[in-house]
């Protein structure tokens, strides 16, 4: 999925991030605003990923969901 279509549809894909990323609170996921440095920012914080792995997290949940 291009970044700019997840970004552009990040008001669907909020929920299923919270279910994803379970670690981040409702006011993270909402900080996000579907920017994918944000995100990956939350999940290093969160989740202790190494900006690599974090971004590695983010496309696989964007495959996911081309599914």
């Amino acid at each position: 999925m291009n970044k700019d279509i997840f970004a552009g549809n990040w008001k669907q894909f909020k929920g299923k991030a919270q279910q994803f990323w379970g670690k981040l609170t409702d006011d993270e996921i909402e900080q996000v605003h579907g920017q994918i440095e944000e995100l990956a920012g939350l999940l290093q914080k969160r989740y202790g990923y190494r900006k690599d792995e974090a971004e590695r997290e983010i496309d696989r949940f964007l495959a996911e969901q081309e599914d």
